[in-house]
C-alpha cells in the first residue's frame, strides 16, 4: 500500500501537528482577530456618532444602575448635581499623548441621590510620582456634559492606596473607588468634555482607526492554509517516483535512507582521499630510496 508510510510515528506526529495548528488558526486565532476588529469598528462608529448627536440626559442613555456597553460607551450625556471632593481619587501611572499623566476622579451626586464617578481630566506629574497642584472641583450645583465610559479592569485587582496625601487607584474603576471611599457609585465612569465646570486638561479621544486586526486575521487564515498545502506537498513528494538516469523509475529514498546514503558517499570519498595520500607517500618514499642508492653507487665508483 503506497500510503503505508503515513503510519510511521514521524508522519503521524507531523500530520497531527499540522491539524492542530490549522484548527487553531481557523477556529481561534483568526476569529479572535476578527472580533477585535469588530470591537474597534464599533468603538469608532460610536465616537463618530457622538460628534453629531446632541448630548442626552443620562436617564435616556442608561437605565438606573445599568453598566455601559459597546452600544452606549462614548455617548455624550448631561447630568446635574454637585461634586463630592472628599471622595476625590487619582489614577496612577497613565499615559496621555505619549507622556506620563494622572487622571483626577471625583464622585458626583445627582439630585435623585445617585452618585457617579466623573473623570475631570488629566494632570502632569512633578518629580516623577508626585501630583501637582490643580484646581479643585467647584462647590454647589453644576450641570456637566460628559462621555460615558466603561470601567477599566486591573488584572491584579489591586485596591486603592495612599501616596503624597492623595488616594490612588491603578485603574479607573467605579467599584474600586467606591470601596475605598465608602460611596455607592453606579457602574462605569463619565469623562468630561472640554469646557465643563471642574474640568482639567481634557482627555483626548482614541484615533478613529480599526488597527491591524483584520489583516492579522487574514494572515492566520493564510498560515493555516499554507500548513495544509505544505503537508500535502510532502506527502506528494514521498509518493512521486524519481526518474533514473536511463528514464526508468526507481524508489524515492526516505529521509533516513537519504541521510544514510549521503554518509556512505562521504565515507567512500574519505577512504579514496586517504588511499591517494598513502599512494603519494609510498611513491615519495620509493623515490628517496632510489636517489640514495644512486648516490651510494656514484660514491663507490669514485673510491677504488
Amino acid at each position: 500500500m503506497r500510503l503505508k508510510f503515513l503510519l510511521r510515528p514521524g508522519w503521524i506526529g507531523l500530520i497531527g501537528l499540522v491539524v492542530v495548528f490549522a484548527t487553531l488558526c481557523f477556529t481561534l486565532l483568526a476569529p479572535w482577530q476578527f472580533s477585535r476588529n469588530d470591537q474597534a469598528q464599533t468603538r469608532n462608529n460610536a465616537i463618530a456618532e457622538s460628534f453629531h448627536a446632541p448630548p442626552k440626559p443620562l436617564g435616556e442613555v442608561l437605565a438606573p444602575g445599568q453598566a455601559p456597553d459597546v452600544r452606549t460607551e462614548w455617548a455624550r450625556v448631561t447630568v446635574t448635581g454637585r461634586y463630592l471632593p472628599e471622595g476625590e481619587t487619582l489614577a496612577w501611572q497613565r499615559t496621555v499623548l505619549g507622556e506620563p499623566a494622572f487622571e483626577v476622579l471625583t464622585p458626583f451626586r445627582l439630585a435623585d441621590g445617585t452618585t457617579l464617578l466623573v473623570d475631570r481630566g488629566f494632570v502632569r506629574p512633578v518629580d516623577g510620582t508626585r501630583a501637582p497642584d490643580y484646581a479643585p472641583a467647584p462647590a454647589g450645583e453644576v450641570t456637566l456634559t460628559a462621555r460615558v465610559r466603561s470601567d477599566e479592569r486591573d488584572s491584579e485587582n489591586r485596591p486603592a492606596f495612599s501616596h503624597d496625601d492623595h488616594r490612588w487607584v491603578y485603574a479607573v474603576n467605579s467599584a474600586t473607588v467606591g470601596a475605598s471611599t465608602g460611596m455607592d457609585l453606579r457602574p462605569g465612569y463619565f469623562a468630561l468634555v472640554e469646557g465643563q465646570p471642574g474640568g482639567l486638561s481634557t482627555l483626548p479621544l482614541p484615533r478613529l482607526e480599526s488597527g491591524p486586526y483584520f489583516s492579522y486575521a487574514l494572515q492566520w487564515i493564510a498560515f493555516g492554509v499554507m500548513a495544509i498545502l505544505a503537508i500535502g506537498y510532502l506527502i506528494y513528494s514521498e509518493l512521486r517516483p524519481q526518474q533514473g538516469a536511463e528514464g526508468g523509475a526507481k524508489r524515492k529514498l526516505s529521509v533516513a535512507e537519504a541521510i544514510a546514503e549521503e554518509e556512505r558517499r562521504e565515507r567512500e570519498e574519505a577512504a579514496a582521499r586517504e588511499a591517494g595520500r598513502t599512494a603519494d607517500a609510498e611513491a615519495s618514499s620509493a623515490g628517496e630510496e632510489a636517489g640514495t642508492a644512486r648516490e651510494e653507487e656514484t660514491s663507490a665508483r669514485g673510491n677504488p
